[in-house]
């Protein structure tokens, strides 16, 4: 899904935005390349049944063409049911290869700079960075260089409209600034909640508070040591990674290799933090190997996650941050501590909504959840190749629709508006990202974890959006919504 970042006048009033729809326009009136095959395998086989003789060969033939039809035009969960082949293929696959449970072997050494992690983010390598001691993840296969910054900010739902407008409008130019570059390959933000230990209401007493054993004073510790475990905080981070391949002639002027790497990505993570000051929220620095490792375990073990707050130095090593069991089902993941399921945001908005349009999702308490955006900028040329082809391709379609007496329906010419629309705002200066939205679902059981998505879905649809259950892929899912590792799918 394309969403093209807009900027209006600071101090404004708050000024409601729409998202482009997600294209569902096939190779050839509407039909994708599978479906395109399967009806071309009924086709040949009636056809060819017809000219061989008829009668009974068109008999013998009608369980071929006939499941061919089938299997191109009869929907299930949405998506026909050719399209489906290769999700239970690939099931299929992995299930035979034994490839849904992972353990971890604890008495077996791991490699010096290796992640315990399972799946393919098993390959990512751990690069800490002399100059400013960031935590780095390379992923040699997809050469990526990855960096974590967390962020804190007010509540923007607290805010009045010109400032929240204003807000807006600043992190609108973050992301312009993100396309601009032509070195970054994603970004992600990421905002998750976490079991609250305490210890900021704690801190906050022993700093303020006035311990003089009256009975207010013993009564408000007593609160503070009750209520602080029970509750739960809001934690933000933006990760950033770097295209090796894209930026190799900067990395071999800076010398090369992941040395010459990490350079290039400091003036990316220099850049993006002048913009982030610029848009009024503040970065606390970038993650350390260890911090990293903390937010990785706290993901895959959601009770120790508190613990690993309170103390400080414990948990503080990736080559032990990953799980240490993990049992993948069509619809959930279990791991060491905790039940997971991941949602995918299929439709946004279709109307005018307001900024802040997601707070019944972000606000919604006592469920344990991480709400990932995953940001793919496409450079100025390869963005206006792409909404050439799709102008073309809308125009194209609509000319054999009316030849053949076919009538256009109100949401193809709703996604041609869309790409007419992204069109003049590139020709604007705007910038164009594929957006992606991901809710990763955690509890401590099964039932827990049942009610847990059915509350999220519910605060989705009060945020005016769809969610879809990714059944299939929930290993990987998880690794892109619940981790801060700019992974995608």
């Amino acid at each position: 899904m394309s969403q093209t970042t807009k900027n209006q006048q600071p101090g404004s009033d708050l000024v409601p935005v729409k998202f482009s729809r997600l294209s569902r326009r096939g190779v050839l009136l509407g039909l994708s390349a599978s479906q395109l095959i399967c009806l071309a395998v009924g086709g040949i086989t009636l056809v060819g049944a017809f000219y061989a003789g008829g009668g009974m060969l068109l008999a013998y033939t009608a369980p071929i063409w006939t499941l061919s039809a089938a299997m191109a035009w009869v929907p299930v969960a949405g998506r026909p049911v050719v399209e489906w082949i290769p999700v239970a293929g690939w099931w299929l696959w992995r299930t035979t290869g034994g490839q849904l449970i992972y353990r971890r072997r604890i008495v077996a050494p791991r490699p010096v700079g290796t992640l315990a992690l399972p799946g393919d983010a098993a390959r990512l390598r751990e690069y800490r960075d002399p100059e400013t001691g960031a935590g780095m993840i390379h992923d040699p296969h997809q050469a990526r260089l990855t960096v974590v910054c967390e962020v804190v900010h007010p509540a923007f739902v607290l805010l009045d409209p010109a400032e929240q407008a204003r807000r807006v409008t600043s992190w609108g130019r973050v992301l312009a600034t993100v396309c601009r570059s032509g070195r970054i390959g994603t970004l992600q933000v990421l905002e998750r909640t976490l079991p609250d230990s305490g210890t900021g209401l704690a801190e906050w007493w022993s700093v303020h508070g006035n311990a003089d054993d009256s009975w207010a004073s013993t009564t408000y510790a007593e609160l503070i040591d009750r209520a602080g475990p029970a509750g739960e905080r809001h934690a933000s981070t933006i990760s950033l990674s770097l295209d090796m391949k894209t930026a190799a002639r900067q990395i071999r002027t800076a010398g090369g290799g992941l040395k010459g790497a990490a350079a290039v990505l400091r003036q990316e993570m220099s850049t993006l933090t002048a913009a982030l000051r610029s848009a009024d929220l503040a970065p606390s620095g970038w993650l350390s190997p260890g911090r990293v490792a903390v937010a990785l375990r706290s993901a895959y073990d959601p009770a120790i996650a508190a613990t690993l707050e309170r103390h400080g130095e414990i948990g503080q090593s990736l080559a032990t941050a990953g799980p240490v069991a993990v049992n993948e089902t069509w619809g959930s993941l279990r791991t060491d501590t905790g039940y997971h399921a991941v949602l995918w945001i299929s439709e946004w908005p279709r109307a005018m909504v307001y900024p802040g349009f997601l707070a019944p999702v972000l606000l919604s308490t006592g469920i344990q959840r991480s709400l990932s955006l995953i940001y793919t900028p496409l450079r100025t040329d390869q963005a206006a190749r792409d909404i050439r082809k799709k102008r073309v391709e809308h125009v194209s379609d609509a000319a054999q629709r009316r030849r053949i007496g076919q009538i256009e329906d109100a949401s193809q010419t709703a996604e041609l508006d869309d790409v007419l629309q992204q069109e003049a705002d590139l020709t604007a200066g705007h910038g164009v990202l594929r957006v992606t939205g991901l809710i990763a679902v955690s509890a401590t059981s099964r039932e827990e974890l049942d009610a847990a998505v059915s509350k999220i879905e519910q605060a989705a649809i009060q945020a005016s959006c769809e969610t879809r259950r990714l059944v299939g892929q929930q290993a990987v899912a998880f690794t892109a919504a619940a981790l801060p590792l700019c992974r995608t799918l």
